[in-house]
């Protein structure tokens, strides 16, 4: 057990400060402050010594340089085992300082206030203050850091309990947390700064207050954490909590219905499940793009998450309250449409914020993070489609018509956003079947045929889109058998010119687009 004799509080703060302060107090704590928290101490009656009374230096240059000086950082860093280090403290009349209490200026605050200027979040950034609560967690062996008011309660207790001492298993833990909160303040400047800049770094803190804690992981064995901001998209208006499965369809939904605009383009809805799309529809109004969404794959809709470009109208959620389904993103709900869905007590109900992103791709992150191998990998978003008229290629004798090119667009979104080896076939707007997660792509297309079929779907006049490129014609065999007879793909292949010819030999049109979506 360590006796604290000497103790520096400087805090922006002071909510939770007074009771610490009396109890220091009443131990004989030697206590230095700087401005406003000297005043506010002594407000208590207790006795505080100015920083700058010790220092020799009055707070200079708006308040910037207070406590950066030798007789401070001396008397925190000092190891009170060392003779060399005793002997100068002793020949510069350094006092020893065994307790740091010391805050940040708020900075994520001042960045997320509208109306502050640049020069505010500049100032915001704190100097002072992240050195004093690095150079005490280092030190941590002779000196306990209180670094944000989230500790205020436990060194409280630990003062109290222990008369005014503290452990080394204690401190320990003190200086964990004060790395924790000075990582998360670097890494908010950081992320500050590199809005602009676009630094390809992973830059996550996983601080308690940006952290929810879920039911458990992809499986009940499986502890999970959630970090982020979900209230940032999503208003969550009814409902249970939102598992981890949630999310990850979630994510995938919203990303695949961003490629289908908002509410200036046709109504579109998307029936995910296990990350894959297994129901997409474009049609004139939305209680249409509903039940052919639903007939793509009624079966595997059972439990799935749904997301629409549109506000949800009545007869709509009339015919989805029809099935079971674990979560519906909308951008709005019409009251009488909100009360037929709410009729599900454990039914996830999210309205999508108007300034969530609705760009191709759906959302607005330039990166992606994956964590594998024990660390984490970064890339660039894939971000683009390909199938729009500047990126196609006719590579076939016979051309598409105007019909056929509505479809491939169509089919490629769906394709760029399903997992390889992945195959989509489409008609009308309407996604009919796909095969998805395949290790070869003969199987993934035999694999979205027997699907389609199952369903009762005319395959003749389908489209099929392809994530990656043909590496041989027997995909175009297969497709030409069932009546399918316009692809898309991406090409590249050293033996694209196999599947050209067969095509033209038996007169299908196929055009390439130069872009590969690989989704692992």
């Amino acid at each position: 057990m360590k006796k604290i004799k000497g103790a520096l509080i400087s805090v922006f703060y002071k909510d939770g400060l007074a009771e610490i302060v009396k109890e220091l107090d009443k131990h004989g704590v030697v206590i230095y402050s700087t401005g406003g928290t000297q005043t506010f101490i002594e407000g208590l009656g207790v006795k505080a010594h100015a920083v700058e009374d010790l220092t020799g230096y009055p707070s200079i240059l708006g308040g910037r340089v207070k406590t950066l000086h030798p007789k401070v950082f001396g008397g925190i860093l000092s190891r009170r085992d060392n003779d060399t280090d005793i002997q100068q403290v002793a020949q510069y009349e350094i006092p020893a300082i065994d307790l740091v209490i010391v805050d940040l200026y708020p900075f994520e605050q001042t960045v997320a206030d509208p109306k502050a200027t640049a020069q505010d979040i500049i100032e915001k950034i704190d100097i002072g203050g992240i050195s004093l609560i690095r150079a005490a967690a280092k030190n941590f062996k002779d000196v306990a850091i209180v670094p944000s008011v989230a500790q205020y309660g436990y060194i409280l207790d630990l003062l109290r309990t222990q008369e005014g001492g503290t452990t080394l298993e204690q401190r320990r833990h003190l200086a964990a947390e004060a790395f924790n909160v000075s990582s998360h303040y670097d890494t908010a400047i950081f992320n500050y700064f590199n809005r602009t800049e676009n630094i390809p770094a992973f830059k996550q803190s996983f601080t308690a207050s940006a952290a929810t804690h879920l039911r458990y992981g992809e499986n009940p064995h499986q502890a999970a954490t959630y970090f982020g901001d979900l209230s940032a998209q999503f208003e969550q208006l009814h409902g249970k909590e939102i598992s981890y499965n949630n999310m990850l369809d979630m994510d995938a939904a919203i990303n695949l219905i961003g490629e289908f605009g908002g509410a200036d383009a046709m109504p579109a809805f998307v029936i995910m499940k296990h990350n894959n799309a297994c129901g997409v529809a474009v049609r004139p109004t939305l209680v249409e793009a509903w039940k052919d969404a639903l007939a793509g794959d009624p079966v595997s809709a059972f439990g799935g998450v749904l997301i629409t470009n549109r506000t949800v109208d009545k007869a709509t959620a009339e015919k989805i309250n029809e099935i079971f389904f674990e979560v519906i993103m909308a951008p709005g709900y019409d009251p009488d449409a909100l009360a037929v869905l709410e009729t599900k007590k454990n039914r996830i109900i999210l309205k999508t914020k108007t300034d969530a992103p609705a760009a191709s791709g759906g959302c607005s992150c330039a990166r992606q993070f994956r964590s594998l191998l024990g660390g984490v990998a970064v890339q660039e978003r894939d971000a683009k489609v390909g199938g729009q008229d500047s990126e196609m290629r006719q590579v076939t004798n016979k051309g598409i018509t105007d019909a056929e090119r509505e479809d491939l667009i169509f089919a490629n979104k769906i394709v760029k956003h399903s997992k390889s080896n992945a195959i989509v076939l489409a008609k009308g707007g309407m996604l009919l079947a796909s095969g998805i997660g395949q290790t070869s792509r003969v199987d993934a297309l035999k694999q979205a045929i027997a699907k389609a079929k199952s369903f009762g779907f005319d395959l003749r006049g389908a489209v099929l889109a392809s994530d990656a490129f043909f590496p041989f014609a027997d995909c175009a065999e297969i497709a030409h058998a069932e009546g399918i007879d316009t692809l898309i793909q991406p090409g590249g292949s050293v033996r694209d010119q196999d599947t050209i010819d067969y095509c033209n030999a038996n007169g299908m049109a196929m055009v390439f687009t130069g872009l590969r979506h690989f989704k692992h």
